[in-house]
């Protein structure tokens, strides 16, 4: 928890000023030593009097007032609902994957491939990596040419044709002919290309919809004054956007439920059939949605910055088109910024350095994917598919992520206190590392009780008359407190992501901002695909002692080396103030066809 005032040795972020070249602009990220903002109330100094309604507060207001959320846009909600439908469909293709893969077609637990828990894992880890590498082109494609909406769109369609075919290859009659794996694999790679472009543009769009940048006095029919807070409100959306994801996510009871009675094609046609409903209503809501027209040469803009802020040993005011005028001696260069963009650069690679732990906690939560699942089949499932348990992760995020939003946080707030970014960020790795040493102490229970002890499922003691093994005297409710650790590391670390990339980020590069972090879960895939040798019995036990231990020093490094940025979080939100307000799907087009003709048009006029 964190205190609002703000500590007096900590990085300083400003919008348009030019500081002096010195060898305090160092760090590419945020500076090593303070610099004043430069805002215009800086100046005033504190002012006495109360703010009235609607006018943004003094600085005396600033640190005794709380700070609330605003009201949510309409289009937020519809939004919501798009990718609501749109994690249907991934939880819910995705949460047989792991038995679809491992088990053979015909045998105890549901299965069509057989390859087994190692290649199960490893496909798994793959298909999750993937799915987080992708939206980097997405972004790209997004930021610099078609926009949110239209790179949605049209991933949306690569998303169809992925799931038809996993769909047709998962009927009884393409498992018996071998057509599954490879039907499996081409699916995987056309869905992972639509979920890129769809999840590097959804979670800046919906953010986008709320507009004012700027904290404001208000006062509540209780009669008390509080600030509201375009940091709360983002925090809030993404809160919200965070629990109708794992609404979505629930879809896997449904589809675990479906392979385990009928078979894997209803299971697979279900999510296809929700997902055709999430596009009809992002085509119905056009309309509503702000978004911003597509920046053109912004990313490259943003490398040349970060070379020419490298080229003069960390000073961020070289790239500046105000220091130019000033630059004497040495190269020039040719400008086609303005100094808050520099700036807001500098801030998101505050982003960047701060995503940098994450693959470690994306490893720790891919574990409920794939190796969770396989250690509910070592246990004693009383009727309960052993895909069925994860679902305990959404539900815990469901019912937890709206008491923590509107009861504990704001109970923080009276008390002055907030959870800040950093602090949140740091809490889920703590409770991730609690989900792998309960993981841990699990395996070791299993390990301990018979038939099989330490090789459940492949001992003779084991073998059932019909052919099959008998899963070792462990209930399988035992497993559900991992899940519940897992689903409020989440809620502190996850969604926190989510909102640091979007605030943090140029208002012109929000997807390709939102993308490198999603981009850390690929980077833990891979590294679960690295540990997928080790997930095999016995020793499971090891690998989840490990990941505790690798997720909680990395959550005390995080803490340690990135504390410092909860001091500069609203001085780094700030810059917002100065950038362009979103407009609609269709201002936007027309943006984007003008400026397309302005080149033939100037050709003419020369002419």
């Amino acid at each position: 928890m964190d205190h609002e005032t703000p500590a007096a040795d900590t990085p300083r972020f400003h919008a348009t000023a030019v500081a002096p070249r010195t060898k305090e602009h160092k760090d590419m990220a945020g500076g090593i030593e303070p610099f004043k903002p430069e805002y215009p109330h800086e100046d005033l100094g504190e002012i006495a009097s109360l703010s009235p309604d609607g006018e943004e507060p003094t600085e005396e207001e600033r640190r005794t007032l709380r700070k609330v959320s605003d009201k949510l846009p309409w289009a937020a909600f519809i939004i919501c609902i798009i990718e609501l439908c749109e994690r249907f469909t991934y939880y819910g293709l995705s949460g047989p994957f792991q038995n679809y893969i491992e088990n053979s077609y015909g045998g105890r637990v549901p299965g069509a491939i057989g390859l087994g828990q190692t290649g199960a894992t490893g496909l798994t880890d793959f298909f999750q990596f993937w799915c987080y590498v992708t939206p980097i082109a997405g972004a790209v494609v997004s930021d610099q040419y078609l926009g949110k909406y239209w790179t949605i769109f049209y991933s949306a369609l690569i998303y169809i044709l992925g799931n038809l075919i996993l769909f047709l290859t998962s009927l009884p009659v393409a498992i018996e002919n071998g057509a599954s794996l490879g039907g499996l694999i081409t699916a995987m790679i056309i869905i992972g290309l639509g979920t890129g472009g769809i999840k590097s543009n959804v979670s800046p769009l919906i953010a986008e919809q709320y507009q004012n940048t700027s904290q404001f006095v208000k006062t509540l029919k209780s009669g008390e004054r509080v600030i509201v807070d375009p940091g709360k409100t983002i925090q809030r959306i993404y809160s919200i956007f965070y629990m109708m994801i794992n609404v979505g996510s629930l879809s896997s009871i449904a589809t675990t439920e479906l392979e385990a009675n009928i078979g894997f094609w209803p299971a697979y046609l279900l999510p296809f059939l929700m997902f055709l409903v999430g596009f009809a209503v992002l085509v119905a809501g056009k309309s509503k949605y702000k978004v911003r027209a597509p920046a053109g040469s912004v990313i490259p803009n943003a490398c040349k910055i970060a070379w020419i802020t490298l080229m003069n040993k960390g000073n961020w005011n070289a790239a500046k088109p105000e220091y130019q005028e000033e630059f004497v001696g040495g190269k020039k260069y040719n400008l086609k910024w303005d100094g808050i963009f520099v700036e807001e650069v500098r801030r998101a690679l505050v982003a960047c350095k701060v995503f940098c732990f994450f693959p470690i906690y994306w490893v720790v939560y891919s574990q409920m994917l794939n190796n969770f699942i396989s250690q509910a089949g070592q246990m004693q499932l009383h009727g309960i598919p052993n895909d069925l348990m994860q679902n305990w992760d959404p539900i815990t995020i469901i019912i937890f992520i709206p008491i923590i939003d509107y009861l504990f946080y704001p109970a923080l707030g009276k008390l002055g206190f907030q959870m800040k970014p950093i602090t949140r960020i740091t809490l889920g790795f703590m409770f991730g590392a609690g989900a792998m040493a309960y993981a841990a102490g699990v395996q070791k229970l299993i390990y301990k009780t018979g038939p099989c002890y330490d090789a459940p499922g492949a001992c003779e003691a084991g073998l059932l008359p019909d052919g099959t093994y008998a899963p070792n005297n462990v209930h399988v409710a035992i497993q559900a407190p991992a899940y519940l650790l897992i689903g409020l590391s989440e809620i502190f670390a996850s969604i926190t992501g989510l909102e640091y990339a979007f605030t943090k980020a140029p208002a012109s590069m929000k997807s390709f901002i939102m993308s490198l972090f999603l981009l850390t879960s690929a980077f833990g895939s891979a590294l679960g695909i690295a540990l997928s040798p080790t997930a095999v019995d016995p020793k499971l036990l090891w690998m989840y002692v490990g990941l505790c231990i690798a997720c909680f020093i990395a959550g005390v490094l995080f803490w340690v080396i990135y504390s410092k940025y909860n001091d500069t979080e609203e001085e780094m939100n700030e810059l917002e103030k100065y950038t362009a307000k979103p407009k609609s799907v269709e201002q936007a087009d027309e943006e984007k066809a003008a400026a397309a003709e302005a080149p033939a048009r100037e050709k003419s006029i020369s002419e």
